[in-house]
This record gives structure tokens, C-alpha cells and sequence, in this order.
């Protein structure tokens, strides 16, 4: 198994917390956020771990992790800065935001649960929101799933929010056909719609890997959705980071 970790960003919203590190780099509870990703991954026996950096890329240095790339970051988006480690789109795969703290028990249902490409999700994600003013709901990545628990509709931008009954929580798995899959479509869409809008992206350079998810789904691919069930944490806002303190103590 591989895992592939996209932390390139600037993390504009997380104020001068994140002037002088790239927000993988905060200390939550004494450890980083991405000590504690490859701590997780590590327990769930994923050993083969790729770290997309961009934004302060040379203070992202740890031991027996592979690396790539994005130093364009300020012009893309995390659809194309998951694929400046395109080569390593292969196999088994799990992908995630490096702006997530996570548990093992959320990796082994991904790997456990049958499909090319299966999403994490949060069931009860309304009750994050209550306190959550620094994030508003209209920035959550939110899912329409259909009975059998299969993605619908994704995106930060949907009609009808109440229809929404879950969150993405920036983590998936791809099987080895699933791999394939996303390349192939992804290198189609890119011929075809580079500078132009894809999904709800204003272009496909700034689109997100929701956009990517949205378009596998049009396509009448599956996406079987598991509940995280609260076993995780998204830092966006300084009021997250308080929040992940407290959830990871």
C-alpha cells in the first residue's frame, strides 16, 4: 500500500500561524500534523509515504518519506497538486489533505470496504459547525450520498445544502483499477478543458479533488462512501487548531 499526502498550500486562513511553517508543520500536542499522519499510516502498516510540499518545501524533511514537488503552488489547487505525484498514482492508494489529523480505525474501513474509490466521510457532520464560526458551512466540502451509501454529488458550492448528509473529509482510497481510472480521466478533462472551467472550478487549474470525484461520478463510476465517524480533524482556522488540540490531547 502507498499513501500520498498533499500539503503544498499556503494556508492563507490559518493567519500568521502559518507565516513561517507550512501548516503539515504545526505542532498539535507536541508532535506535527504530519508526525502525526505518518504516525497513523505507519499503524495501519502503509509504509511507502509521499508527501506533495510546495510552500516552505525545504523545513519538510523527514526520514524514509518520498517527495514531490508543486512550486506552483500559488496558481493551482489540489486536483493538479495531487498530480505532481502522478507517477506514484499506482496501486493500492490512499490520498489525503495534509491539513488532517486522523486515526488508524478510518484508513483500515477505507481498506476494508470493496470499490476503486472509496471516501471518507463524516455522517454527523452538522454538529462540527455549531462553534464553528472561523469555517462556515458554506465552505464545507459536502456529500449527497444515494441509500447505498454511494457519492452523488460533492463540492463546496452545491444546490440545496440541506440535502448535503455528509462531509468529505479530504481522504480516499483507490484500488489499482481505480488508479488508472483517475490518471486516464484526469489526463482527458486536462487535454479538453485546461483554462477553462471544470466542474465548479473556475478553471481546471484551480480546481479542487472534489471537482475530479464530481466528474468520476458523472461518469457513472461508484464512489462508496464509509463514515469517519469523528475519529478525525481538519485544521483550516486557527479555531480548528484549538479544536484538533483538545481532540488529540
Amino acid at each position: 500500500m502507498r499513501a500520498i499526502i498533499i500539503a503544498a498550500g499556503r494556508a492563507k486562513r490559518m493567519g500568521h500561524l502559518s507565516d513561517s511553517l507550512p501548516k503539515c508543520l504545526l505542532q498539535v500536542n507536541g508532535k506535527t500534523v504530519l508526525a502525526h499522519q505518518i504516525d497513523a499510516l505507519r499503524a495501519s502498516k502503509i509504509n511507502d509515504i509521499v508527501v506533495i510540499k510546495g510552500y516552505k518545501k525545504d523545513l519538510i524533511d523527514y526520514p524514509e518519506i518520498r517527495y514531490r514537488i508543486n512550486d506552483n503552488y500559488m496558481n493551482n489547487n489540489i486536483l493538479n497538486s495531487l498530480f505532481c505525484a502522478e507517477e506514484d498514482i499506482s496501486g493500492d492508494v490512499l490520498i489525503t489533505y495534509g491539513d488532517v489529523l486522523f486515526r488508524p480505525t478510518i484508513v483500515s474501513k477505507l481498506f476494508n470496504t470493496e470499490g476503486d474509490f472509496v471516501i471518507a466521510v463524516e455522517d454527523g457532520w452538522r454538529s462540527r459547525y455549531h462553534e464553528r464560526d472561523a469555517h462556515p458551512l458554506s465552505e464545507a466540502e459536502n456529500v449527497v450520498m444515494d441509500s447505498q451509501r454511494r457519492l452523488i454529488e460533492i463540492g463546496k458550492i452545491m444546490n440545496g445544502k440541506d440535502s448535503a448528509n455528509a462531509e468529505f473529509i479530504g481522504m480516499l482510497k483507490l484500488s489499482a483499477s481505480g488508479a488508472q481510472i483517475l490518471k486516464k480521466v484526469f489526463r482527458e478533462v486536462k487535454l479538453k478543458l485546461s483554462g477553462k472551467p471544470f466542474q465548479r472550478a473556475v478553471t481546471f487549474e484551480q480546481a479542487y479533488l472534489t471537482d475530479m470525484l464530481q466528474e468520476l461520478a458523472d461518469r457513472n463510476y461508484v464512489l462508496p462512501c464509509v463514515d469517519a465517524a469523528g475519529d478525525w480533524a481538519e485544521i483550516d482556522t486557527p479555531q480548528d487548531y484549538q479544536f484538533a488540540q483538545k481532540m488529540f490531547a
